[in-house]
This record gives structure tokens, C-alpha cells and sequence, in this order.
């Protein structure tokens, strides 16, 4: 079977910035399940995939556009502390997301990730970890198969041995 639109697909990848270093990987006994077609992956990837089937290796390039998009700098805000809850001010540290109204003026929140805390202003960003970088995936298909209705009423792949409701 080849990977097409509400297939099940499993593989096993590791993803490398253009530099070589490497950002993450699946587990050896643990491939990223996703529902093909959904939007589940990064689309760039998802393409790629499209049409191959079970131990087919690839390796993808994909542009920072094709990935997480270009860093947005108007996403880099620094907030001041006072508008915190003041409950919460020692709690803050790198890493901690919440959600803000758009930076750049839109309607939606956008997700912020604290990059530091300095001179009572809390640094944040809206960009993704992965804006503005290269994506070098290296990707081994391990299964596809069709989805069961389950997993299309649920909108996403359970995998080998029941749901993954991560």
C-alpha cells in the first residue's frame, strides 16, 4: 500500500538542521504515527511522503519556508513584569508559554515562549524554535495502512497498539 490521504503512516525519522546538528528523532522502538493528509506533520514532509510505501527511506530538504516559516521579529516582544499577576512572577522562566494577543496585530492569540527574564522584562517570543531554520529529515517508512473509522472519527492514528492520545 502507498501513502495517500487517510492513510496511517508510522516512520521512524531523525531531523538535522543545516548545519548537521541534530534536533530530534524518533525512538528506535517508537515511530511517529499520523493520520496522511491532515495537517498532522509539517507539510513539506507530508508531500514528500506522498506515494511511498512500506521501507522506503527518503531524505528531505525542506526551506524554512516549507518548514516552520521565516522568524517574524515583530513576534519578539519584551513585556514588562507589572503585567504579569504578581502571584506568578517567580514561577517564570525560559521554556513557559502563554498565550497574548497578537504582536503583530492579528485577531487570534498567539502562543509565547519565555526566552528570558531581565531588568524586570519578561522576553518572549511567538516565533516557533524551528522559524527561520533549514529542516534536513532523513525518514524510513515503517507502515501504512488505511485508517480505521475510529481513527478517522477521532482525527488522528492510534498506532500499533491502541490510541495515542498524547
Amino acid at each position: 500500500m502507498n501513502i495517500a490521504k487517510d492513510c496511517v503512516v508510522l516512520v521512524h525519522y531523525v531531523l538535522k538542521d543545516n548545519a548537521g546538528e541534530e534536533i530530534d528523532r524518533s525512538e528506535p522502538d517508537s515511530p511517529l504515527a499520523y493520520l496522511h493528509g491532515h495537517g498532522q506533520i509539517i507539510g513539506g514532509l507530508e508531500s514528500a511522503l506522498l506515494g511511498k510505501a512500506v521501507g522506503e527511506h527518503l531524505d528531505v530538504r525542506l526551506s524554512a519556508e516549507e518548514g516552520y516559516g521565516e522568524r517574524d521579529d515583530r513576534l519578539d516582544v519584551a513585556y514588562p513584569l507589572s503585567v504579569f499577576p504578581e502571584n506568578i512572577h517567580s514561577q517564570l522562566e525560559p521554556g513557559m508559554t502563554f498565550s497574548s494577543p497578537d504582536p503583530r496585530g492579528g485577531e487570534e492569540p498567539v502562543y509565547m515562549t519565555v526566552s528570558a527574564i531581565e531588568d524586570e522584562k519578561v522576553l518572549a517570543s511567538g516565533n516557533h524554535p524551528l522559524a527561520g531554520v533549514e529542516l534536513h529529515f532523513s525518514v524510513d517508512v515503517a507502515e501504512v495502512r488505511a485508517a480505521t473509522e475510529e481513527e478517522m472519527s477521532h482525527g488522528h492514528a492510534h498506532g500499533p497498539g491502541g490510541a495515542h492520545h498524547e
